[in-house]
């Protein structure tokens, strides 16, 4: 597994919000639940690549700002009856810190 890298800090991602770490395999949305949990998926919608960054946070999806796609933030699935799916990413925050490990297999765990 490659090491972890520093993208931000928690009060750098609005709650129930995201924000977009840029890095040479694309673009990368880090999302904030309301109990403080971060993700980290692909920044494309699997239906039409639509930038996931800029959808609705609620629970533990986010609704892609195209065509209302619903996407599970643990799984990176869409909701049915969509079907697709987007990489996500092991994230955890430490420190107050968020850190990401990109270039590990592609599942994504919560923390808080």
């Amino acid at each position: 597994m490659s090491d972890w890298l520093k993208v931000g800090t928690l009060e750098d991602v609005p709650v129930l919000g995201a924000r977009v770490v840029r890095t040479g395999a694309g673009d990368i949305a880090l999302f904030r639940t309301k109990a403080d949990e971060i993700f980290a998926l692909d920044d494309r919608c699997p239906h039409k690549e639509g930038p996931l960054s800029q959808g609705i946070v609620h629970d533990k999806s986010v609704t892609c700002p195209l065509h209302n796609w619903k996407i599970g933030l643990t799984t990176g699935e869409a909701v049915a009856p969509d079907e697709g799916c987007v990489r996500t990413y092991p994230v955890k925050l430490e420190g107050g810190g968020i850190y990401l490990q990109i270039a590990a297999k592609p599942v994504s765990r919560a923390v808080g």
